[in-house]
């Protein structure tokens, strides 16, 4: 009997060591990231412009992929997830789109020490999938310019909200993503028309 029991172990053992060894299973990471493909505009201000925080609304502030199911129902995909926060995605991505744009003399980011004469902040209420009827990717985000030094006792210039909705082609998780992505190139192109007719008019800094 304990022979058959050592000859078992033995079995067993040759057994695990021959098996292939499998990398453990890890979530798919995407990127939203729409580029600019239009010429430059002729800059309409020698002064640049820094972009402030971006902020996202509950519950698309994670990195998960957010499925809208029923009208009071969201499904985040832990195995699909953005390659980090949509905050810094969404805010990377509106850096660029508008130092491409060339309506400043320069666009630059938070992190940036300079002190700046024009602010930009965003708050993305809304980006999701949603798969109530037809799959449609979501994207809300309202834009506000602000003036930091013009001596006004509203420093706000202007107050901005777009909302666009995509069709999507199925319900995979790239289809929406690329859909998330053309929704954002379609208000980052609708915002820029509107920030270079602010840039026409803005209040001059202090000194200036």
């Amino acid at each position: 009997m304990m022979k058959r029991i050592l000859f078992s172990m033995v079995v067993l053992a040759l057994a695990s060591c021959s098996l292939p060894t499998r990398p453990p299973v890890g979530p798919t990471t995407w990127m939203v990231a729409p580029e600019r493909t239009a010429a430059p505009r002729v800059a309409r201000t020698d002064i640049w412009l820094k972009m402030g925080s971006v902020s996202v609304t509950p519950p698309f502030d994670g990195r998960s992929l957010v499925y809208r199911t029923g009208d009071q129902r969201y499904e985040k995909d832990f195995y699909n997830v953005y390659a980090t926060i949509p905050s810094e995605m969404i805010g990377n991505a509106e850096r660029q789109w508008m130092n491409k744009a060339n309506i400043f003399s320069a666009t630059i980011g938070q992190s940036n020490s300079l002190f700046p004469y024009y602010f930009l902040q965003a708050t993305v209420e809304e980006f999701y999938g949603d798969y109530r009827n037809q799959p449609e990717a979501v994207v809300s985000i309202e834009f506000f310019l602000r003036a930091t030094s013009a001596g006004k006792p509203n420093p706000l210039i202007g107050a901005n909200r777009y909302t666009k909705r995509v069709a999507l082609k199925d319900n995979t998780p790239q289809a929406l993503v690329l859909g998330q992505q053309e929704a954002l190139a379609q208000i980052l192109n609708e915002y820029e028309a509107q920030l270079y007719k602010y840039a026409g008019n803005l209040p001059k800094p202090i000194g200036q």
